[in-house]
């Protein structure tokens, strides 16, 4: 492979920094927190992605992918449908984002196991002989590089920061699989980069389209590893050249927030989705129903309800319901998300069928549930967060969140993590039965002694009828 430039191998840019991360953390062992935080949020994004087989534009884009190749290397999860690991890792990280239940890391707007576990274990299904402890190591590396990257911007989004930074992420992961030098590594990379889509115009309009830049995004970090490692060089300055991703992206950015990037380990830091809606939803859920279970008014007694947000929450879910509306929409509508919440107790998977988005109830409820700013000036923030409910009677009930329900400053603890599995994986297209659940949590508790994970793709499979 030709030689990078002089000045860039000598150069201590973040990008240098990030890629002799990469490659040296390809020889050391996890941190026991880091290591128990991966099983985390792999069984978390395997039980949303079972439960994403339920949703319709699954067996769409199963049938389109037909005409982009063939090959039985991979398997999709749930159907176990042979095909090449491209398409596998596109139909899986679609399932794990369509309904915006995955794990997000908060601070960096960031939903890195979406793209990082779809592609990473695509490719160990496709390739063989990948065990268990490489994987987490990868996977664990890959998303320090999602959100490390997604960490420093400072600047409100306009591109889909979830699924660039995560082909970002999964790109690494898949170079320290591979054990590229830092050459290959920093190449791939930039392949990536290359190929880099999505924007918040999906997200705006509440398009079927937003999981999808999950998807696309997963190809891009297959194909650049692809590249890479058959020798073709890709763009050695990615992120701060002067049309890299800091430049053209997240030109806002702050350097400052790399500086403990060697010893810091993101996969801890992530946040649990207790609910199948939009994270920046979840502060309103978690106070109304924090407050009406202290306070025990009814949903009758409820005048109004007001939500103190930062403007990240305000431009992503401050829009009005409608009967109408798509799910895709109706899972970013927090008046809607919020109401449902104070109707039935909880927030589910089917909360988001037409019949329940058209119910009268829900409706005018979320009328009555308003999005107002706080005094934050962030741009990325999700917290804190106040909730104040006005009750007809005058009397009122206000909470401070400094961290919502799921965050690692409120986090769901294994219990409550496990319940979720349990909830997602019999809720997809053919429910998982009670032994194949159990059968995915005793793999990925000891997901650092399997010897090939084929083993663990195999298990999230539906039995037989």
């Amino acid at each position: 492979m030709e030689r990078l430039s002089a000045d860039l191998q000598s150069s201590e840019s973040i990008t240098t920094r990030l890629v002799r991360r990469i490659v040296l953390d390809g020889a050391r062992e996890l941190p026991l927190a880091a290591a128990e935080a991966t099983r985390t949020f792999v069984l978390d994004s395997l039980g949303v992605a079972l439960s994403g087989t339920r949703v319709p534009m699954v067996r769409e884009l199963a049938t389109i992918a037909v005409e982009w190749g063939r090959g039985d290397a991979a398997r999709v999860w749930g159907t176990g449908e042979r095909v090449p690991a491209a398409t596998a890792a596109f139909l899986n990280g679609y399932q794990i984002h369509n309904q915006e239940w995955d794990c997000v890391h908060e601070p960096a707007v960031v939903h890195p196991m979406a793209v990082v576990l779809a592609t990473l274990l695509a490719y160990a299904d496709a390739r063989g002989g990948i065990d268990g402890r490489r994987f987490m190591r990868a996977c664990s590396t890959a998303v320090d590089v999602a959100a490390s990257i997604g960490c420093a911007a400072r600047n409100k989004l306009r591109f889909f920061r979830p699924a660039m930074c995560g082909a970002l992420g999964a790109t690494a992961g898949l170079a320290q699989l591979n054990g590229c030098d830092e050459a290959t590594t920093r190449s791939a990379l930039g392949l990536a980069y290359s190929q880099l889509s999505g924007t918040m115009q999906a997200h705006l309009e509440g398009s079927p389209v937003l999981p999808m830049q999950i998807a696309f995004n997963t190809r891009a970090a297959l194909i650049a590893i692809e590249l890479a490692l058959r020798g073709i060089r890709g763009p050695g300055d990615f992120l701060e050249g002067p049309f890299g991703f800091f430049s053209l992206i997240d030109p806002d950015f702050d350097r400052d927030a790399f500086a403990d990037f060697e010893s810091r380990h993101y996969i801890t830091e992530l946040s649990h989705k207790p609910f199948p809606s939009g994270r920046a939803t979840h502060g309103g859920v978690d106070g109304v129903l924090t407050l009406r279970a202290r306070h025990g008014f009814t949903v009758e007694a409820i005048e109004a309800v007001h939500v103190y947000a930062p403007p990240l929450v305000r431009q992503l879910v401050d829009r009005p319901p409608s009967p109408d509306m798509a799910p895709s929409y109706a899972r970013l509508c927090l008046p809607y998300v919020a109401a449902t919440a104070l109707l039935e107790g909880d927030v589910d998977v089917e909360d988001f069928e037409p019949t329940a988005i058209a119910d009268a109830a829900r409706q005018t409820l979320a009328r009555r549930i308003v999005v107002f700013p706080d005094t934050n000036p962030a741009l990325n923030a999700l917290a804190p967060q106040r909730v104040r409910v006005q009750l007809h009677d005058g009397t009122s009930h206000e909470l401070d969140l400094p961290s919502v329900l799921g965050a690692p400053g409120r986090p769901l603890g294994r219990e409550r993590h496990l319940q979720k599995f349990h909830r997602a994986a019999t809720s997809g297209l053919r429910p998982l039965s009670t032994a194949r659940v159990e059968q995915l949590i005793a793999l990925v508790d000891e997901l650092h002694d399997l010897l090939d994970l084929r083993q663990l793709v195999a298990a999230t499979l539906f039995e037989d009828p």
